[in-house]
């Protein structure tokens, strides 16, 4: 049985009971609960209607967040209404002389007779022609440029242009508002941008997504290495190089374009 407690009993004076524990430190800030050192003696409304503080709050995660909202909220303001569009990709270094800036414009031009809108980077280079393509055959030329430590800004043949801070919000720009990627020859940025949207299409995130490297010289090490490498390592499966098309030949590409709309079923999203 268990011991009966004496309720005259008296405490033993060689133990001192327990001090009642020091009140912690308590505010409440909306739906977040703030203790001990995390507490301060000014509210938010003080802070914000305060001029004097310091500015680095507009630095702070839960104002990014806002930040990010805004981009998402102008790009989709901005693009909603975008007839059917191809997003170009390829690299900003490419030289006016050179025979991919040539191939660029070329594509935007042929893009723009068959009725595509043009999405890039906004950039020089390739990103350029492609516009710039676009733009001279009556097309709609859009760039969509990011902020980035050097100074670079939309090129002259973007009639539709956003600059963005965070590469992921603009990233889902050139997905959301295009029916196809065609990638020329790139740096770092255009495999990043290659490799996603094949992992979209692979995942099946887009469907009736076309991917096109046009520059057969200069992607056939890529796929060979693909195909010799990361598929006989069982990486991926062979049938996932059925997801690009390599090619050097516009009117292919608007072919493979055309034929991938028809078969697109429509939905709203």
């Amino acid at each position: 049985m268990p011991a009966s407690i004496d309720p005259d009993r008296q405490p033993d004076p060689g133990i001192s009971p327990d001090p009642a524990p020091e009140p912690t430190p308590e505010k409440q800030r909306g739906p977040v609960t703030l203790r001990r050192g995390q507490v301060q003696p000014s509210t938010t409304d003080q802070r914000l209607l305060d001029n004097r503080g310091p500015t680095d709050w507009v630095h702070a995660d839960p104002w990014r967040v806002l930040r990010i909202q805004s981009e998402f909220v102008e790009g989709f303001g901005l693009l909603a209404e975008l007839p059917k569009a191809v997003t170009v990709f390829g690299s900003a270094r490419t030289k006016r002389d050179e025979p991919y800036y040539a191939l660029g414009q070329q594509l935007g031009v042929a893009l723009a007779k068959a009725g595509w809108a043009v999405i890039t980077g906004g950039g020089p280079g390739v990103m350029e022609a492609a516009n710039r393509g676009a733009s001279e055959a009556g097309g709609l030329s859009v760039g969509l440029g990011i902020e980035l430590p050097f100074e670079q800004h939309l090129n002259d043949w973007v009639d539709l242009g956003l600059n963005f801070r965070y590469f992921f919000a603009r990233k889902t720009m050139f997905v959301k508002y295009a029916q196809a990627f065609v990638i020329l020859p790139g740096g770092f940025g255009t495999m990043d941008e290659l490799f996603e949207a094949l992992t979209l299409v692979q995942t099946q995130k887009v469907n009736q997504f076309p991917v096109v490297l046009m520059g057969v010289d200069y992607w056939t090490g890529l796929v060979d290495w693909l195909r010799e490498t990361m598929a006989a390592h069982e990486y991926i499966n062979p049938t996932d190089l059925d997801l690009l098309t390599i090619t050097d030949d516009v009117d292919e590409v608007i072919a493979l374009l055309t034929e991938a709309d028809a078969q697109r079923p429509d939905q709203t999203v």
